[in-house]
């Protein structure tokens, strides 16, 4: 299975659909995610929050993939923003996934009480630096948030992975990247399989393209110019999640589904400007 790929604003090419280890710990996450490389996934998320990087690397080193081909993405806690903890956890995330490089680290929210997500950033600009990562970018940062980063760096974000599905279409955030070239990378893009997954106003339109709704909402996100990361432990949806290179959605039906969007939307009310993670 081919993805097609995009080329992020630093230079750094990679796959238009990606795939989430949430939760994906142990053998049975290595299992999982090596069927995932296996079924033709090259970017891999993971951070150090979910406490499974080194499942991540003993994927990354069972599989028959060359790593120079595979993106893998991690991501710094809310307690190791200030600058010299957040080198240190930069090396600990690499150590304990057994890797010489991240492929893209992202700081994993912006923390705004704590007012320290400039001095992350300029951590992460470093890293870049010395080679320990490839691309830099975030999660969560809301355009203010960028635009200091932006402002005291001189750098922005080659990505922003932000909480993106049918019942919260970000259509303003999408808007402000777009006119940067900031990359939005969705998360929970099925909705953490909430109630999305059976909206019968997508399961009209999944029917009409004999696909299922999962592969309608993940199309969404491609036509939407957003990288996606479904998770999944089984094969047959990891194949069908990365299935959606071969039909195409209408103007009509990009517009019905992005409607769904609600203004409470969020999954677990955790609003980047005042949502603390630690």
């Amino acid at each position: 299975m081919h993805i097609p790929e995009i080329t992020l604003n630093d230079g750094l090419t990679v796959p238009e659909i990606g795939f989430g280890t949430y939760k994906l710990n142990g053998n049975s996450g290595v299992n999982a995610i090596t069927s995932a490389i296996q079924t033709g996934y090259r970017l891999i998320d993971t951070a150090y929050n979910y406490e499974n990087e080194g499942t991540v690397g003993e994927a990354v080193r069972r599989s028959a993939i060359p790593r120079e081909q595979l993106r893998i993405t991690s991501k710094l806690p809310g307690r190791y923003q200030p600058y010299d903890k957040a080198v240190s956890t930069i090396q600990e995330s690499l150590y304990r996934a057994n890797l010489d490089y991240y492929d893209i680290y992202l700081i994993h929210w912006p923390n705004p009480k704590q007012d320290l997500y400039v001095e992350a950033w300029q951590a992460l600009i470093d890293a870049k630096k010395w080679g320990l990562i490839r691309s830099i970018g975030v999660c969560n940062f809301l355009p203010e948030h960028l635009e200091r980063l932006e402002k005291e760096t001189g750098v922005l974000p080659s990505m922003n992975q932000i909480e993106l599905h049918p019942y919260f279409n970000q259509e303003d955030q999408r808007k402000w990247h777009e006119k940067h070239n900031v990359k939005t990378e969705s998360w929970s893009p099925l909705g953490r399989a909430s109630t999305v997954l059976e909206n019968e106003t997508i399961g009209k339109i999944a029917e009409k393209h004999q696909k299922t709704i999962s592969q309608v909402i993940l199309r969404w996100h491609h036509q939407l110019g957003s990288i996606s990361i479904p998770k999944s432990a089984s094969p047959a949806r990891q194949l069908e999640n990365i299935s959606i290179f071969d039909f195409t959605l209408s103007d009509s039906e990009m517009t019905t589904i992005s409607q769904l969007t609600r203004a409470d939307g969020r999954l677990k009310d955790q609003d980047p400007a005042v949502y603390e993670e630690f």
